[in-house]
């Protein structure tokens, strides 16, 4: 009998546990593990056919590089392929400067390598112009969570907790969708007398479960919370003593809910008064409650206001801070939550130690034994880095992200990378990114190598490999390490994952998200651990700010915050609303998931989601072909007729790139606080495609 090896899931932020048990002739099968706390055993199709992508007939078996004579991309040794990299970086900083060089690292990265590619960036580099898709996914809840509570982590709490509230407002998710093991939670909810309040303009599978549905215009979430908050006041639901002992900045925040009326809330968002009332009251009456956000709300060029507004809801009504209840963001990919604790978003270094901070410099600099004053400051966020390819930044080194479909204005995205003097790629799969690349290095899949990742609830756990992986494939940390000692670097990057990882708790000792306590040895024997967890001897800390706020003088901050229109409102040119999102079979920009049959069967292709109404007024029927135009581009996909979403909202995924690709359209408005882009509200026209 072959033996089982566990790990986790290579997709979202649940990761979900599974066995990998081999199979004869190679290859393995994924196995239920139902002792893992988060999923007990549930998981979804992309899960169980993740193994799929371990095909040599999908994934990349050796590396790739561009030949002048040709131009086509052509097979290459390592040798070659590394040295063809290290030399198109060494050119084009001799020529440009260090930060003409960027890097762009991506939120399914384990801990090690988004630790290790922000140290290569920095020393080998040494450029600032580093950041990560993440900043697509989380940023604005990260930067409003921080603001109010002086700490970012997705939730405060462990998911087990969600079915023994009393009430969940969920803000812009559909996980029915997105993470499918996890609506087993909202179930419970409501089989222990919990209401569940959901709020999205579609009416999703998760919206049908829910107790109330409220379905906003897209772009309007903010004055949605502000009602909220304004009913509160006015019906004298606001928790005077939690305010008073553990918060700062109430009257401020009053002020602003109370011009927001509810007749004018209405007006604003379609939410008719009485579902406000209703909301308020089942909010209030529980006995503890939790509001979830998810990239509705988030993705919008006002994202980190609308979660504050949100936060500010939990505050006022005492749900934070308290056993089950909180504030609490649902995390999207797979590491998105290590991924930016560790030093690959452009702003921080490991352990969420801001890089402008002289203290946090010192102490990082110490452990890669280098002068801080040599560390290069905060760097561009991710689209305005991927918007200065070709001019600023000349060269990119690219790991785990695929822009050209995931980027926001992605047409524009893709003229911008195809103008690099330089542009390498690591990827398992030749994704549409990767096909612009003059070097393509194939890396492993989560099956063959080990690393940790961090979950949606701050849980780190440790990936296994189970697989040896093809013979032309190496590890992102052997690629990092290979590049390094061509450039001069010959230590300081280790290729063993628990070795980085030693360092990575080092690094990120004293910090605010602190590995320090956490070791492989522990992972396993725990199930994870919660940080932070500064010593071996600290039992991790799966919730947070039961007793104090992670702030100077531990309250929560209110923060005042008044509704404003999206970056792009509808107009007579452009009198429609669109919006983007997931769906079950596909996972992100889809770079693995369309290689897999199963999925592509039950998802095929994109389409366009609207309403009986709208299409009659366009003259489209359920499955021709319709157009969506923006102000950026077009895109074509057949239509899917629907009572489900608002008549003046359309509905596309994001999952593929030519002429379905939504993002094609979506507007790269950014937040001014946490540079996130409006990926969930721009204007657009809808005409018949033809045949």
């Amino acid at each position: 009998m072959l033996a089982t090896t566990s790990t986790h899931c290579p997709y979202c932020a649940l990761q979900c546990g599974m066995d990998l048990r081999p199979v004869e002739g190679g290859g393995v099968d994924v196995v239920e593990r139902t002792d893992f706390p988060v999923n007990r055993g549930a998981l979804c199709g992309k899960g169980r056919t993740a193994p799929a992508v371990l095909s040599s007939r999908v994934r990349l078996t050796g590396p790739l590089v561009r030949r002048p004579a040709t131009g086509e991309l052509e097979p290459a040794t390592w040798e070659e392929a590394l040295r063809a990299v290290a030399d198109g970086l060494r050119r084009t900083r001799a020529a440009h400067g260090p930060d003409a060089v960027g890097v762009f690292g991506g939120g399914g990265l384990t801990n090690e390598k988004a630790y290790s590619l922000g140290k290569f960036a920095r020393l080998v580099l040494g450029t600032s112009q580093i950041d990560y898709n993440g900043r697509f996914c989380m940023s604005s809840a990260a930067a409003a969570h921080t603001r109010a509570f002086g700490l970012d982590r997705g939730l405060p709490f462990p998911l087990e907790d969600l079915p023994r509230t009393g009430c969940v407002i969920l803000v812009g998710s559909n996980l029915a969708e997105t993470m499918p093991p996890a609506l087993r939670y909202l179930t419970e909810l409501r089989e222990n007398g919990g209401r569940l309040v959901v709020v999205d303009p579609r009416r999703t599978r998760t919206a049908e479960q829910a107790d109330l549905h409220l379905a906003p215009r897209p772009g309007t979430d903010l004055a949605l919370a502000l009602g909220l908050l304004h009913l509160v006041v006015a019906e004298g639901r606001v928790d005077e003593e939690f305010v008073e002992s553990r918060t700062t900045g109430w009257a401020g925040a009053r002020a602003a809910a109370m011009s927001h009326w509810p007749a004018l809330v209405e007006r604003i968002t379609g939410v008719p008064v009485p579902a406000l009332r209703e909301t308020v009251r089942m909010f209030c009456d529980a006995g503890s409650g939790m509001v979830l956000t998810a990239r509705g709300p988030e993705q919008q060029s006002k994202g980190t206001d609308t979660v504050g507004a949100w936060i500010n809801l939990c505050l006022a009504t005492g749900r934070a801070g308290r056993p089950l209840s909180g504030y609490g963001c649902l995390t999207g990919q797979g590491n998105g939550q290590g991924g930016r604790e560790h030093g690959q978003k452009a702003d921080q270094l490991p352990g969420y130690r801001k890089l402008d901070d002289p203290q946090a410099r010192a102490h990082v600099a110490a452990v890669w034994g280098v002068d801080p004053d040599t560390l290069p400051g905060p760097g561009r966020s991710a689209y305005e880095l991927l918007d200065a390819l070709g001019s600023d930044v000349r060269a990119l080194l690219l790991m785990g992200s695929n822009p050209v479909v995931s980027a926001p204005r992605a047409a524009h995205v893709e003229e911008r990378l195809r103008s690099l003097d330089f542009l390498a790629v690591a990827d398992v799969v030749l994704s549409e990114t990767a096909a612009l690349a003059d070097v393509v290095l194939p890396v492993t899949q989560w099956a063959e190598e080990t690393g940790t990742t961090t979950n949606l609830e701050g849980r780190v756990l440790l990936r296994r490999r189970a697989l040896t992986p093809p013979d032309g494939v190496r590890t992102d940390l052997e690629v990092l390490n290979g590049i390094a000692a061509l450039l001069g670097w010959e230590k300081g990057f280790p290729t063993d994952p628990e070795e980085v990882f030693d360092e990575l708790r080092r690094a990120s000792a004293g910090g605010a998200a602190d590995y320090a306590g956490i070791s492989y040895r522990r992972i396993v024997e725990e199930d994870g651990v919660f940080w932070p967890c500064p010593d071996p001897d600290h039992p991790g800390t799966p919730r947070l700010f039961l007793d104090r706020f992670a702030t100077p003088d531990g309250r929560a901050r209110f923060v005042p915050v008044t509704h404003r229109a999206a970056a792009e409102e509808t107009d007579e040119e452009y009198p429609v609303v669109l919006t983007t999102g997931r769906v079950v079979a596909q996972y992100q920009s889809g770079a693995q998931t369309r290689r897999v049959a199963e999925l592509n069967a039950a998802a095929p292709g994109p389409f366009v989601e609207l309403h009986p109404r709208l299409a009659e007024r366009i003259g489209v029927a359920d499955g021709q072909r319709v157009a969506v135009v923006s102000r950026r581009g077009r895109a074509v996909a057949p239509a899917r007729v629907t009572t489900s979403i608002r008549p003046d909202t359309v509905f596309m995924p994001f999952h593929w790139p030519g002429e379905g690709r939504a993002n094609t359209l979506t507007n790269p408005a950014l937040d001014p606080t946490s540079r996130m882009p409006e990926f969930k509200v721009c204007a657009v026209r809808l005409e018949p495609a033809g045949d």
